[in-house]
């Protein structure tokens, strides 16, 4: 069994408290909101406390809080740790993240390692996690450079009982670049999509496609502005793509332009068919 540190309460950190506690593994859990160290306590989802002095304790520490809030934390508790420890942090980007992380780590004698676990929902705090979140999701891993086979299997031991589907190596470079496009254009795009005046008119108009659309739209914007400015290089250059491939469609219909809307139609639905083949095939 496994003592695992968890730093945040969120619905990313609360799911990963319930997730091992309901595996029978000890959680110390640090937040600041003490309301949402009480809902875990009494939902058994963690059994005490983390603080500096018992961090050198846990098996592993996962920092499930936004990335300034990460760094925050691991550089006041760095000094504490020891050889024997590891952080895994769960932010939704990594080049910033894990550099600091790494010199930290670095300097303090400590293993530090970018992750992402690629599941959630639209809603945000303890009461909407739950320990199934991340059952079958992929999860991505930023090791250190020059990191070994041994470290990689204590990593895959210690989130085995949170049952990702699947286990990836990234850089932290390649990770914002993916994920500029993956996650965060999907939220702008959903965002900016509900401003239609339409939007509060639509009932008895909608299905799926405006559900499916829409789901990520209800967002916490205080998370996800940091992440988007943390990552604004690779998010402008995904909406300068997606502003360009838009005018395309509109000045098709201005010029009444059947024969390239139908192309422009043909090849998305087209480049749809091989992204799914792929996926697939994996």
């Amino acid at each position: 069994m496994f003592t695992v540190g968890i730093v945040g309460l969120g619905l990313i950190g609360g799911s990963m408290a319930r997730t091992y506690s309901a595996g029978g593994h000890a959680v110390l859990a640090y937040d600041t909101n003490e309301n949402a160290m009480k809902e875990a306590l009494a939902a058994n989802a963690i059994c005490g406390r983390l603080c500096a002095e018992n961090a050198a304790g846990c098996d592993v520490i996962y920092l499930g809080v936004y990335p300034q809030a990460a760094l925050a934390w691991l550089e006041q508790a760095a000094p504490h740790l020891t050889r024997s420890s590891l952080v895994i942090d769960l932010c939704g980007t990594k080049r910033t993240v894990c550099a600091e992380g790494f010199a930290l780590a670095a300097k303090h004698g400590f293993t530090f390692v970018g992750g992402h676990p690629m599941a959630g929902t639209q809603f945000s705090g303890f009461a909407n996690s739950r320990a199934n979140l991340f059952q079958g999701a992929p999860m991505v891993i930023v090791p250190p450079e020059g990191s070994n086979e041994a470290l990689l299997s204590r990593i895959r031991m210690l989130l085995t009982p949170v049952g990702f589907g699947s286990v990836t190596l990234s850089t932290a470079e390649e990770h914002d670049r993916i994920i500029a496009f993956t996650s965060q254009l999907a939220h702008v795009v959903s965002n900016a999509y509900v401003k239609s005046p339409n939007a509060q008119v639509h009932k008895g108009f909608s299905a799926g496609s405006y559900k499916d659309l829409t789901r990520v739209a209800w967002l916490n914007e205080h998370m996800w502005s940091e992440l988007f400015l943390e990552n604004k290089d690779y998010l402008i250059e995904e909406i300068e793509g997606i502003a360009a491939a838009l005018l395309e469609y509109r000045d098709a219909l201005k010029s009444n332009d059947g024969e390239r809307l139908l192309a422009l139609l043909r090849d998305g639905r087209l480049a749809k068919e091989r992204v799914d083949r792929g996926e697939e095939h994996e």
